[in-house]
């Protein structure tokens, strides 16, 4: 029998500590890294000198073997990492959450010991953004030291962090245009049509990105051949231009255009509600003119992505 005994959880049983940590793992998706976007952040002490200090925050640490599990670990108030000077040659250092567990490797003592700790790996390559293999850790921060320095600044520290089980959010809106409405500029010029395009978007305080998709399906086609440009624009965030070329000419019809990009957030639009509009830029060599109407339908598809900052 090759399972270990006894699964979670049975009364009476008596539960090895790897079973919790595989529990951890199960639940984690097998993924490591930190829980949030700010959590263990890296900088510069207060006073910039001779270390970093790591900031409040968790994470999950993946054992390096198969089988060990996966380990959590807290960190509330700011930790100080001590960072060695350099010589005459420049250096680049890691700083990882390390577990370091005697079941595994080393020879610490659960009951006196930090099994859990801020770690420094030394002379690590100038492009490293994982732990040396074996290791059993996550990284954090590069920090790369001009040669003779014992000051770290945040202008040589890379942030490493990736988190375990990022945040999604996807909200999807409609409208409805309920009567003709023409853009019949030719100017090269944005204008904020169609109107009803526009949606007021909340934006959770953890996105780093939001994926927008715009479906402007029947658009309507009429009087000369089109040219223009359409874009997204979340806020003062802008997204792809997309070209609608159309040359077929006078007769009326619809065509289905879609908008899609990655946008990355402003810090300024994170944690707000944002207006998400379509504009358009005709074309100052074609006549033709776009409509919207009650046969056209407008679909928004927005979904926040979560990453460190």
């Amino acid at each position: 029998m090759t399972l270990i005994q006894p699964p979670m959880m049975i009364n009476g049983g008596t539960h090895p500590a790897r079973t919790m940590r595989m529990m951890i793992r199960d639940l984690s998706r097998g993924s490591q890294g930190v829980t949030e976007y700010n959590d263990l952040k890296v900088t510069q002490q207060t006073t910039p000198g001779a270390g970093v200090q790591v900031a409040d925050g968790s994470g999950v640490v993946r054992g390096a073997s198969w089988g060990q599990g996966s380990y959590t670990q807290y960190n509330v108030g700011t930790a100080l990492v001590n960072i060695a000077p350099t010589g005459g040659t420049a250096r680049t250092d890691m700083v990882v959450l390390r577990v370091l567990d005697p079941e595994y490797e080393g020879s610490l003592n659960p009951a006196s010991d930090d099994i859990g700790f801020f770690d420094v790996v030394s002379n690590v390559s100038a492009t490293a953004t994982q732990p040396p293999a074996g290791m059993t850790a996550i990284p954090l921060a590069r920090i790369a030291l001009p040669p003779n320095t014992a000051t770290v600044t945040n202008a040589m520290i890379t942030d490493l962090r990736q988190i375990a089980n990022p945040r999604r959010d996807r909200q999807l809106y409609t409208a409805f245009p309920s009567s003709l409405s023409s853009l019949t500029a030719q100017n090269g010029v944005w204008y904020n049509w169609p109107t009803a395009a526009r949606w007021n978007v909340a934006i959770p305080s953890w996105a780093i990105t939001a994926k927008v998709v715009v479906t402007l399906a029947g658009l309507r086609l009429s009087d000369s051949n089109v040219f223009a440009s359409m874009q997204t624009m979340l806020g003062s965030d802008p997204g792809q231009s997309t070209a609608i070329d159309d040359d077929q000419g006078t007769g009326v019809r619809r065509s289905t255009i879609v908008l899609a990009d990655s946008i990355t957030l402003s810090a300024a639009a994170r944690g707000t509600t944002q207006l998400l509009y379509v504009r358009t830029q005709p074309s100052r060599v074609e006549w033709g003119n776009l409509s919207v109407d009650g046969a056209t339908s407008l679909i928004a598809d927005v979904e926040f992505n979560e990453g460190v900052f």
